[in-house]
């Protein structure tokens, strides 16, 4: 219908009546838009008795979408993503109809939008197919093929988090386990000769070092919370001090830093637009349905 770069430089502008829109319960079918028209066509056909006329829409399709626009503020009314856009029908009788449903961006709801063309409803159908397709080529060409690697990759993230939590509770058992054992020693341990009553006492102001207690290793715990002043000083100095745990780089049990996909590299995406990307996936996966079709006989609809 158009060359590619018309459709991804620019813009193909069509105008049109907007009928409206309304919420429908499945992303595609037939029945599912005919029942819309008919809805829309008996709400404009009412309100055209009562002297209101059907507001005219200028339609701009590209590959970032459809936008329904006021013709002469250009003020945007809708702006429908392609790959929301799920289902595309114009009647075969009524030149003039066509309707598609797309989903909406905040609700999640699939909305039918019915529009009334001067004879052009089939070409307007074909460009939004030939915009759809045109997009999920450079949506595969600009990185989309790469979504799948990129779950993968948050998928090896998460495993490695869950072996870093398994690792500090096995710390922790250890630790708890090492406690238990110098309770144990100093409780089995035999009473000094110099403790007992009538020993030696002990100078007035003088204090007797207290000697570590070592583990099962002849070797002293570790204490997360060993003060400063238990370290001894090397040459009348006093060693720099030891930095808090709260500010060490958290890392896996084999020593290396948390990958973070999103963090690794300038060609990766922030969560917010990988989330976007996953989105669009799934919207161009489920693929646009273009139909013709009749949809209503009905002497009351044969004009708007």
């Amino acid at each position: 219908m158009h060359t590619p770069e018309a459709l991804s430089k620019h813009y193909i502008p069509y105008n049109a009546k907007f009928l409206g829109s309304t919420e429908v319960e499945q992303p595609k079918g037939t029945e599912v838009v005919r029942d819309a028209v008919r809805k829309l066509k008996f709400a404009r056909h009412i309100k055209k008795s009562e002297g209101q006329k059907i507001p005219k829409v200028e339609l701009q399709i590209s590959i970032y979408g459809v936008k329904i626009l006021e013709p002469k503020t250009k003020e945007v009314q809708h702006n429908c993503q392609l790959h929301r856009i799920s289902f595309c029908a114009d009647d075969k009788t009524d030149k003039r109809i066509f309707t598609f449903i797309c989903k909406d961006s905040e609700s999640n709801k699939h909305l039918c939008y019915v529009f009334d063309s001067e004879k052009c409803a089939e070409e307007i159908t074909l460009t939004i197919g030939q915009a759809f397709d045109l997009a999920y080529r450079k949506f595969l060409e600009s990185g989309g093929k790469d979504v799948e690697t990129r779950k993968q990759i948050a998928g090896l993230q998460k495993r490695i988090q869950d072996l870093e939590t398994e690792n500090m509770e096995l710390k922790n058992k250890v630790q708890d386990l090492e406690n238990q054992l110098r309770i144990t020693q100093v409780s089995t341990s035999p009473t000094p000769p110099w403790t007992s009553t009538g020993a030696t006492e002990k100078k007035a102001g003088s204090v007797t070092p207290k000697s570590p207690s070592t583990d099962i290793f002849d070797m002293i715990p570790f204490s997360p919370i060993s003060h400063q002043s238990s370290i001894p000083t090397r040459n009348g100095t006093q060693p720099p001090p030891v930095p808090s745990r709260s500010t060490e780089i958290k890392r896996d049990l084999f020593g290396a830093e948390p990958f973070d996909p999103f963090n690794c590299g300038a060609g990766d995406f922030p969560p917010d637009i990988q989330s976007k990307l996953d989105e669009m996936q799934e919207g161009f996966k489920m693929g646009l349905t273009l139909e013709g079709t009749v949809f209503c006989l009905d002497p009351v609809d044969s004009r708007c």
